[in-house]
């Protein structure tokens, strides 16, 4: 009986090989390839600069980054963290949190300029654009077969 045992464990064993395959997986593009846009806007008044030129440069920059954050909304989602207090049935305090995390990659300005009191900055992001720059990154490997003896 412990004969068949141990001749069955080793039958069994003897079917594990040692041999193993490494095997990438290749991406595959979509059909179609969406195009987002983002609008950031920033106040000329309230930027912290002595001079108009100071203010209009501090503003095209804060609306770019005011666009740049829209897209990662799109792209990411929003994080949302809320609490509220509540006591003797009344509301006594209500704090919503809200971040936004990502990388944007191949956005491009579509358009940059002031409107009032405003500087606005229109982004694009083609995720055609997006996914040339990932495979130029990630360039896929081939399949390489390694027999161990």
């Amino acid at each position: 009986m412990k004969l068949w045992s141990i001749l069955a464990l080793l039958v069994l064993l003897g079917g594990c090989s040692t041999r193993d395959r490494y095997v990438t997986w290749e991406t595959v593009a979509p059909e179609s390839f969406p195009k987002i846009t983002a609008i950031g806007y920033a106040p000329l008044a309230t930027q912290p600069a002595k001079d108009a030129a100071g203010r209009v440069l501090m503003a095209m920059q804060a609306s770019k980054i005011a666009a740049y954050r829209e897209l990662a909304e799109q792209v990411y989602g929003q994080q949302l963290s809320a609490s509220s207090n509540v006591n003797d049935w009344m509301m006594k305090s209500d704090e919503v949190k809200v971040s936004v995390s990502g990388v944007i990659r191949g956005a491009k300005v579509v358009r940059s300029y002031p409107a009032g009191d405003h500087y606005v900055t229109e982004l694009e992001l083609d995720f055609a654009h997006v996914w040339q720059l990932y495979q130029q990154q990630h360039r896929p490997q081939r399949v390489k077969e390694i027999t161990y003896f």
